[in-house]
């Protein structure tokens, strides 16, 4: 089992966050992307790289800013003069893991050039629609303290994302051991523990472990709760509904248990919701979601 040592190698890079990496990994195994969000410099971008190196496949990195143009992303067909043909150029998103760093600096034409890819895995060029490599899956990072020179994210981005991942300042002691830990030579080189077959033989798991006809009552009561706090039955799609069981599935795989069970689901929902709440200018979803949790009878 390669998932342990992918854990430890994530911790060993970006210390004191293992919440972060357990939910990093819950959307690997369940084939979902992730919105990492939180202020500058705390390991956003090293996280997902740390994760990218982890796997044997291909990565890419993107670093948004406000002209970036789709084809930057997707790619494009380059003339050639001297056979008169096309040739097509294929752009970063044709790999294992993209990393879109700081996505909502890019403008609403580029962002939105990822959504075909991340929901359908692949992406249509010129009238051609060329599929994206597997597994595929795309790493956002976002900071949250400055809206100074971004563009925010339309819902219908924010839906096509599994999780949120929220990061913030470690303690006064994980900064220590980081200090620590960027003075001793020499480095950690972080090195491929897991090959794509295994991988996907994981998601693959994870996909068909048992969600009991209980459990998925309780799943959807707990989403039926928020629409009905929101007074709305758009606020939560029925894409956000089959994202908390997939999510629920992984985060149980994760866990090492055969079965998803109740805090499987209670466990992973806020960060399952919270992103899509905030596309609908939710004031407090924090509370609102924890609210859902507390009036929901558990089966």
């Amino acid at each position: 089992m390669s998932l342990p040592k992918l854990r430890d190698q994530l911790l060993s890079t970006v210390l004191g966050s293992a919440d972060s990496v357990d939910l990093l990994i819950t959307a690997l195994l369940a084939r979902g992307h992730a919105l990492v969000t939180g202020p500058p410099g705390i390991g956003k971008t090293t996280l997902a790289h740390t994760l990218a190196t982890s796997l044997s496949g291909s990565f890419r990195r993107v670093q948004f800013t406000p002209d970036l143009l789709p084809s930057d992303i997707l790619g494009y067909n380059l003339y050639r003069q001297q056979s008169g043909e096309f040739e097509f150029i294929p752009g970063p998103v044709f790999a294992n893991l993209l990393l879109a760093d700081e996505i909502n600096r890019a403008s609403p034409r580029t962002q939105s050039s990822l959504l075909e890819a991340m929901n359908e895995r692949q992406v249509t060029i010129d009238g051609e629609t060329r599929e994206l490599p597997d597994p595929f899956l795309v790493v956002a990072t976002q900071n949250d303290t400055s809206s100074t020179g971004t563009f925010p994210l339309p819902e219908p981005q924010l839906d096509r994302f599994l999780l949120s991942i929220p990061m913030s300042l470690p303690d006064d002691q994980t900064q220590l051991e980081i200090l620590r830990y960027h003075s001793e030579q020499p480095k950690v080189e972080v090195e491929p523990v897991i090959d794509l077959d295994p991988l996907k033989s994981l998601q693959d798991q994870s996909a068909t472990l048992p969600v009991s006809d209980t459990l998925q009552r309780y799943l959807l009561a707990l989403c039926q709760a928020v629409r009905a706090t929101l007074g709305q039955d758009h606020s939560v799609s029925t894409r956000a509904t089959l994202a908390l069981q997939r999510a629920s599935q992984a985060a149980a795989l994760l866990d090492g248990r055969s079965e998803v069970h109740p805090d499987h689901v209670q466990n992973i929902f806020p960060f399952v919701l919270r992103h899509r709440l905030l596309a609908e200018e939710t004031p407090d979803a924090d509370s609102l979601l924890a609210n859902a949790l507390e009036q929901t009878p558990v089966p």
